[in-house]
């Protein structure tokens, strides 16, 4: 199945999409960093061994209309400080929001389906106007704004349209807040998926279910112990539970099936465990593990600890990474993650190598999707188109 991949970044989506069984026709990013790692790693694109296009440019430069009504998919992440909560929240008036370009690259083409992605901050309350909007322009994107006419304004033709018309709409469209730890990434990572698809396809979808649960992480932990003999710490190195979460392990060991099956979050230690300490190895050749000094931490950037999924890896301001890319140590020192372990906490392999100074490349690691999440979704989406065209050929 065919697809183009805007906004790609460091390729997190772009890869996972590929792992689903996508063949990207063309890949589009303007950072010249981003772009490096892009090309240092083709292979991991490339589901049938095929090549494609990087575009190193404006999504609005780039040439869709040979790809009309040829697509699969498109996807991508517009870029997402406009709506980050760790941003200046300006949204729509931020120059940097390239949902237009999006919409535009769906209407142009008309793909069977598209999956965008963003930060959690584009469900907050002061935005929620504008998610409408981008939500209307999604489900109609051949209805476009007029010269002249304001977003407001056309919000309300969209609105008027969508209740008045008996037309489906040309894309139904759903969206969803995931947390990434909930389908197996070491990271508490919340972003908002777009996923529409075609209406005349009649494809019935809905986002995958969770495979991990915190409920299975606690158990592991302070009911079987099989979690902390894992990674061999001794019983009397082991931390008591924390008293915010007594009621609730108590309530685990009480139900025998307490988790159903789910398997547990992924932890830090679960997926940088096997490193080298990368301040005080001799032996570290691992690729893109090098330590940096000047960790510190400060209040609301605390660091994550070893034995939780990580929080949140952030881009920063200008590049430079807050608090939360930070490990704490046993002893409570902090550290700064290096890149190969901050990849690890995006799902990317170890084969997968950046480019750029440190601070650049944990900027494109803080702004990527998980590889996993992609994956998942992306799989998921891939089955149904799937579904529908063994349907189409059956009933021809």
């Amino acid at each position: 199945m065919s697809s183009i991949e805007l906004f790609a970044g460091a390729g997190g989506l772009a890869m996972g999409m590929a792992r689903a069984g996508f063949q990207h026709s063309a890949v589009v990013e303007w950072d010249r960093d981003a772009c490096a790692t892009i090309r240092a790693n083709r292979a991991h694109y490339d589901s049938h061994g095929c090549d494609y296009e990087l575009f190193e440019g404006d999504v609005l430069d780039f040439d869709l209309r040979p790809y009309a009504e040829k697509l699969d998919v498109i996807s991508g992440g517009p870029p997402c400080q406009p709506f980050s909560l760790g941003g200046k929240h300006q949204g729509n008036l931020d120059a940097r929001d390239m949902f237009p370009a999006a919409v535009s690259a769906v209407r142009q083409t008309m793909p069977k389906a598209f999956i965008f992605e963003n930060v959690r901050g584009l469900l907050r309350q002061s935005f929620s106007s504008y998610f409408e909007y981008i939500y209307l322009q999604l489900s109609y994107p051949e209805l476009v704004k007029a010269r002249g006419e304001t977003w407001q304004e056309h919000l309300g033709r969209l609105e008027k349209h969508h209740t008045g018309s008996s037309r489906r709409p040309t894309y139904n469209v759903v969206f969803r807040l995931l947390n990434a730890a909930n389908f197996g990434v070491p990271q508490k990572r919340e972003r908002v998926f777009l996923v529409g698809f075609r209406s005349d396809l009649g494809v019935n979808w809905a986002f995958p279910d969770p495979t991990h649960t915190e409920d299975a992480l606690l158990r592991a932990k302070w009911i079987t112990g099989e979690y902390w003999e894992k990674h061999r710490v001794s019983k009397r190195r082991r931390p008591e539970p924390p008293t915010r979460q007594l009621k609730r392990i108590a309530r685990l060991e009480d139900e025998e099936d307490s988790v159903g099956g789910m398997s547990r979050w992924n932890t830090v230690a679960d997926a940088i465990g096997d490193l080298p300490d990368p301040e005080n190895s001799r032996r570290n050749r691992a690729e893109n593990h090098v330590f940096v000094p000047g960790a510190r931490s400060y209040p609301g950037h605390t660091g994550s600890p070893l034995h939780e999924p990580a929080k949140t890896l952030k881009a920063g301001d200008h590049g430079v990474p807050g608090g939360e890319n930070m490990l704490v140590r046993a002893d409570g020192a902090v550290r700064y993650f290096t890149v190969r372990e901050a990849a690890r906490l995006q799902t990317f392999p170890d084969t997968y190598i950046f480019h750029g100074s440190w601070s650049e490349t944990m900027r494109q690691l803080g702004n990527a999707v998980p590889v996993r999440l992609g994956e998942v979704v992306a799989r998921s989406v891939a089955e149904a188109l799937h579904a529908t065209s063994v349907r189409s050929e059956a009933s021809s």
